[in-house]
């Protein structure tokens, strides 16, 4: 019983009040769901909202609304430990590694809404446990998705000490020229285009992402390149 008791305080007494008026909190939902925003009813559990503060911190970071349903409506939550300790534990034991979520309270009276700020990971990819795989989970427009494989090496090169430089031969010309006439081009269109595998085609790809010429993006479950914003 003294095993349980405290294996339940380390994961609560951690809600601060917010300092965010009803008003404001309306406000703020009125944005919509987003990159950076999610609406949630209630916490199903630590293992679906782990994905969620997972694809946050493995993207820019955001917030979590516990107690707000899809179409914007303030519900509440009665009583919010249970939610409060499925969601501290999702952060500290579900999600590799460790996410320093922070959880802000705003009342409606008899209800409450939770406020769950997710900071950008210093150390990616942050991934979820799974019954046989870990999963990496990023946030794409207002949806949390599986990041693919090359999404994944991404996160991996921008986050570790190597510096990050390319050839421009005559692989890298064929691309550009491609994608100045296409905007954007897969990693199975590069291997046509330039006769080698995909595995290479990839590789090619990914270092060009990590050195900022190109940028990537998911469209139905296939991952795209383009040119960086910043580049152009």
């Amino acid at each position: 019983m003294e095993d349980e008791l405290e294996f339940y305080l380390q994961y609560t007494d951690s809600v601060q009040v917010s300092k965010l008026t009803p008003g404001d909190l309306k406000s703020l939902i009125q944005t919509g769901e987003s990159s950076f925003l999610e609406f949630k009813h209630s916490v199903a559990s630590p293992e679906k909202i782990a994905r969620e503060i997972a694809a946050f911190a493995n993207t820019k970071g955001g917030t979590i609304l516990i107690g707000v349903e899809d179409n914007g409506e303030m519900i509440g939550v009665e009583g919010y430990h249970e939610e409060e300790f499925w969601l501290n534990q999702a952060a500290s034991e579900e999600c590799i590694p460790e996410v320093p979520i922070s959880i802000e309270l705003v009342n409606l009276g008899e209800r409450d809404v939770l406020i769950v700020k997710v900071p950008e990971a210093e150390e990616k990819p942050v991934y979820v446990k799974g019954k046989k795989v870990r999963q990496v989970y990023v946030r794409l427009e207002d949806e949390s998705v599986v990041a693919s494989d090359e999404y994944i090496e991404v996160l991996k090169q921008n986050y570790s000490e190597e510096g990050f430089t390319f050839e421009y031969g005559e692989k890298e010309q064929q691309l550009f020229r491609f994608l100045n006439e296409y905007g954007d081009i897969t990693v199975k269109r590069f291997s046509l285009l330039i006769s080698v595998t995909t595995y290479r085609a990839a590789k090619i790809l990914v270092n060009l992402v990590s050195a900022g010429v190109l940028d990537l993006f998911e469209k139905d479950g296939v991952t795209h390149y383009t040119f960086s914003k910043k580049s152009s």
